[in-house]
């Protein structure tokens, strides 16, 4: 067991931006408009901070540009996809190949370098060990000696459950999905429900992609390595549940932190291994959409 706590230690370090992401994108599929540019949320996110942090030397001022970004380029989002009425899954890809073109432009503008912008001279993260929790055998070893940023995505994860449940905004953005024309009756705008929806995705995203960078102390091209679209499938894993994303997240996870150990201990292909995560991802989306099609002919 000691052995595998190195592993799970990290895939709860790992499912982190996951968790961010699938939070976020799940306000928009609860409204019935499916944010695909998660990718680009994130990866603009993940250079804005670094890019902050660079300049400044706050972490602070960092984490302020990577929301900033994110959120300009969600509500960029919703104004072409809810006001010019423009297809949100052609307008999610716009969205996503900007993001991947213009943080290769600002890094050769800013930095004049095309490839990886790294911190020097400044700490990582610092990691928190949780008073009582730390000294509990395996518990405190996965869920003690983490950074700020994993605890603020349960807590976060926790209030929008509280937000979407529990409160008359929840019940309004979940009407937007099929119940429009009732929300629209009662002289609510279901549009500006979209429009909060599509921002607060971009508000994870940026917290998401600045953990990202940060957590390595650099910027890479492309760092997002698919979480964006992977986040997309843990919110359909978890039910479009917020409790169902943290056990979804961290099955990927588990899985991506299993493949960057076991390519030290297994005689496979390292593009095999480091293939896990991904197969993984494809592998659930059959299933789920195999699930869908028995619970639709049920009922």
């Amino acid at each position: 067991m000691k052995a595998l706590l190195p592993a799970l230690h990290s895939a709860v370090i790992i499912m982190t931006p996951l968790l961010f992401a699938a939070t976020g994108g799940l306000f928009p599929a609860l409204a019935g408009m499916l944010n695909i540019a998660l990718e680009g949320l994130l990866l603009i996110g993940a250079f804005s901070a670094i890019a902050a942090v660079y300049y400044t030397g706050s972490f602070a001022a960092g984490l302020v540009a990577a929301i900033c970004a994110s959120v300009i380029l969600s509500a960029l989002l919703a104004f072409t996809t809810i006001n010019l009425r423009s297809n949100v899954f052609i307008t999610g890809l716009a969205a996503n190949l900007l993001a991947g073109g213009l943080t290769v432009v600002l890094s050769y503008y800013l930095f004049n370098t095309r490839g990886v912008v790294a911190l020097h001279d400044i700490d990582h993260l610092t990691v928190i060990d949780v008073p009582i929790i730390n000294k509990i055998p395996v518990v405190g070893a996965l869920l003690s000696g983490h950074s700020v940023y994993v605890y603020a995505s349960w807590l976060l994860l926790l209030v929008s459950w509280v937000v979407i449940y529990q409160t008359p905004f929840g019940y309004r953005l979940r009407a937007c999905d099929k119940h429009s024309p009732a929300l629209a009756s009662l002289g609510l705008y279901p549009d500006i429900y979209r429009w909060v929806a599509f921002l607060v995705s971009g508000f994870f995203c940026g917290i998401g992609g600045s953990f990202l960078s940060l957590n390595l102390g650099a910027f890479v091209p492309n760092m997002t390595a698919g979480k964006g679209w992977i986040a997309l499938v843990v919110i359909f894993l978890g039910a479009r549940r917020p409790l169902g994303l943290i056990a979804a997240a961290l099955v990927f996870g588990v899985a991506e932190s299993f493949s960057n150990y076991a390519q030290g201990l297994f005689n496979v292909p390292a593009d095999f291994i480091l293939a896990m995560p991904y197969l993984l991802t494809l592998l659930a989306m059959v299933l789920v959409s195999v699930w869908v099609k028995r619970e639709n002919r049920a009922s």
